[in-house]
C-alpha cells in the first residue's frame, strides 16, 4: 500500500482530495496538515509515497516545507489554484500538478502518472528551479527535461532548436546532444519565452540567437548549417520577427 499525505489548510480542498482518494486502490491516507510545523512533522513521522501539497499555505510556500526536509517525499502533487505563472513555473520544473478545484479524470490521470512514474535525479534541482522563479518573479532561465529515465536541467541558453516528433520533442543543444522528452512540441511552444524562440514550421521551434541566415525564404540556416523549413503560412511573422 503506498502512503499518501495531504498538506492543505482550506478543510473543503482536503476533502475534496480524501474523497477522490477512497475512489482509488493501492493508498492508505495516513493524515493531513495545514502549517509549516504540522507538515514537517507528519512528513517526518510517516515517510509518504505521495504527498498531495498545496503551493500556498496559511503560515508558509511549500517550498518553504521542501527547503527543511532532509529526506524529500518520492513524489508530489501540487495543488493550485488557478494562477497562470504559478502553473507555468511547475510546467518549467517538470512537475506535476492539479488545478482546484480538481477534476476527478485529472485526479485519476495524476495517479496513473503516480504508477508509471520513472524519473530519477534532479529532483531538488526542480523544486529550486520553480521556486526561484515564484520568488523572483522573472522568466525562468532553466528548463527540467525528463528524459530517458532522468530529468535533466537545462538551462535556455543551450537549446539551439526543437524538433517535434507526434507526441515527443527532440532538444538539439549547444553541446551537440540531444534530448528526446515525450511531450508535443506545442507543449513547448507555449512555455518557452516567445521573444527568444521561434515556430518556423509544425514540426521546428528555433531559438532566434543561434539562426545564422535565412535562405530564399523557404528555410532557415542554423548556426551549424541545418536548414529548418518555414511554413508558407508563417512566413510573414517569421520574417518580421527575424529582422527586427
Amino acid at each position: 500500500m503506498a502512503k499518501v499525505i495531504i498538506i492543505e489548510d482550506e478543510p473543503a480542498a482536503v476533502n475534496e482530495l480524501k474523497i477522490l482518494m477512497e475512489q482509488e486502490e493501492g493508498f492508505q491516507f495516513m493524515g493531513h496538515a495545514g502549517t509549516l510545523r504540522d507538515a514537517l512533522k507528519l512528513i517526518r513521522d510517516q515517510q509518504p509515497d505521495l504527498v498531495f501539497m498545496d503551493i500556498n499555505l496559511y503560515d508558509c510556500m511549500a517550498f518553504d516545507i521542501l527547503n527543511e526536509l532532509e529526506c524529500l517525499p518520492q513524489h508530489i502533487i501540487f495543488v493550485t489554484a488557478y494562477n497562470q505563472y504559478a502553473i507555468k513555473a511547475i510546467k518549467y520544473g517538470a512537475l506535476d500538478y492539479l488545478l482546484k478545484p480538481v477534476d476527478e479524470q485529472e485526479f485519476k490521470e495524476a495517479i496513473v502518472r503516480f504508477h508509471n512514474r520513472q524519473e530519477k535525479g534532479g529532483i531538488k534541482e526542480q523544486f529550486s528551479l520553480v521556486e526561484d522563479v515564484l520568488q523572483q518573479n522573472s522568466e525562468p532561465r532553466y528548463i527540467a527535461l525528463p528524459a530517458l529515465g532522468q530529468v535533466r536541467i537545462v538551462p535556455l541558453a543551450d537549446i539551439r532548436y526543437c524538433q517535434g516528433d507526434g507526441p515527443y520533442t527532440h532538444f538539439f543543444l549547444v553541446s551537440g546532444k540531444k534530448e528526446t522528452v515525450s511531450k508535443p512540441l506545442k507543449f513547448y511552444e507555449t512555455l518557452l519565452p516567445g521573444d527568444e524562440f521561434l515556430r518556423t514550421h509544425q514540426s521546428y521551434i528555433v531559438h532566434i540567437p543561434f539562426v545564422k541566415s535565412v535562405l530564399k525564404h523557404t528555410s532557415i540556416l542554423m548556426d551549424g548549417d541545418e536548414e529548418i523549413p518555414i511554413s508558407y503560412r508563417r512566413k510573414s511573422d517569421i520574417m518580421a520577427k527575424l529582422i527586427r
